[in-house]
């Protein structure tokens, strides 16, 4: 759980509360990036059901199985096509950092597919660059 009045992990600046934590909370995203974002700072969080519920239907797991080792520790977003509120699907270009319990970090670098359907945005699948 994260904290209403620490940053948000997902690098806005912003507090938690202010960004993030309100669609972790129900309201939906007005952009992919936003909820990208959003998906972001889930990982960080650990809220798996958070994760599956913006997950897109068509490509959706049954589960996720977050790493408790593994902490997500930045984002940096490179860009995005599309996905704003009067698209119907965009792209998100993000590379997410992490650092592991032994002490060894990484990244995740990735272009994301969002699609909107009944006025919410959904992760689709995406390309790992």
């Amino acid at each position: 759980m994260i904290d209403d009045d620490a940053r948000c992990p997902c690098g806005t600046g912003e507090t938690y509360a202010a960004c993030c934590g309100r669609f972790h909370r129900g309201r939906p995203a007005p952009t992919a990036e936003l909820l990208m974002r959003s998906r972001f700072s889930a990982f960080a969080a650990g809220d798996e059901p958070y994760l599956l519920s913006t997950w897109h239907p068509g490509t959706r797991p049954e589960s996720v199985d977050l790493d408790p080792a593994m902490r997500w520790t930045r984002l940096d977003v490179h860009g995005a096509a599309g996905g704003g509120p009067f698209d119907d699907e965009g792209w998100v270009g993000f590379t997410a950092h992490w650092r592991g319990a032994d002490g060894a970090r990484g990244t995740q670098r990735e272009n994301s597919r969002f699609r909107r359907e009944d006025g919410r945005w959904y992760y689709v699948d995406g390309v790992l660059a």
